[in-house]
């Protein structure tokens, strides 16, 4: 992604990402719009944030630096007064489908930006427009499926599921019987892969030599096909033989 003239980058030591700062567009400063503008600002990103309702800026607070642009955010010239023409990223959050569809298909048509997102709460209109090469967050199925996994067992819906429906990622809090044992034994047997693993607040690669312990959540990948047998050896414990 191109780099934005006259942003520093951030001082947030060994931890920070080596990523340029960029530009991004938001059409819609509802609760997403503005929340998702303050979180890009606190990153050392630039951004413009457009919407219908000038009374909505508001909602961006007094230390939001961003441009705030009064309009229809599928309007090219409102765009253009947002800088889409150097923006590296646009992001279409209002409340309306059909504006967000709009707005989303002229940033990537009309000015060329690949980075697009488009928040839809249609989900069988989500499913067209991904097919289409446009990112979409279809609001009422994500927000229902987060539901649906927190309501079923473990293992019972993925996380994750890969776009072919082939690869599942499972959060799974660490087996009370894989306690004190290595990831590489429980990889191996449960035929998976640990992706990572969240302890004590900080994510971590395993690597050979890591041990489950007591707390952890762990973000196991398997093939869909392999997900009962892995769940079977899971639940089972090791095999000491």
């Amino acid at each position: 992604m191109r780099s934005v003239r006259g942003a520093s980058a951030p001082d947030c030591g060994t931890r920070c990402c080596s990523v340029s700062p960029v530009h991004v567009v938001i059409m819609g400063c509802g609760r997403v719009g503005s929340t998702l503008a303050r979180s890009l600002e606190d990153r050392n990103h630039t951004v413009s944030i457009i919407d219908a309702d000038p009374d909505a800026f508001r909602r961006l607070g007094p230390g939001f630096n961003g441009d705030k642009v009064t309009g229809q955010g599928f309007d090219q010239e409102v765009l253009e007064k947002a800088g889409v023409r150097r923006a590296d990223a646009f992001a279409a959050v209002s409340s309306g489908d059909n504006s967000n569809i709009i707005a989303a298909r002229v940033a990537r048509e009309a000015f060329g930006i690949q980075q697009v997102v488009a928040r839809i709460y249609d989900p069988g209109r989500a499913e067209v427009y991904q097919r289409l090469g446009i990112t979409t967050v279809a609001t009422v199925k994500w927000t229902a499926d987060q539901v649906l996994r927190r309501l079923l067992p473990a293992g019972a819906e993925p996380d994750f599921r890969d776009p072919s429906g082939t690869i599942r990622v499972d959060n799974l809090a660490a087996p009370t019987a894989w306690i004190g044992h290595r990831t590489v034994a429980f990889q191996e047997q449960a035929g998976c892969r640990i992706a990572w693993i969240d302890r004590l607040g900080e994510g971590m690669l395993p690597t050979r030599e890591s041990v489950i312990q007591e707390g952890d959540v762990l973000h196991v990948a398997m093939r869909e096909e392999n997900a009962a047998h892995a769940y079977e050896v899971i639940d089972a414990g090791p095999d000491e033989s």
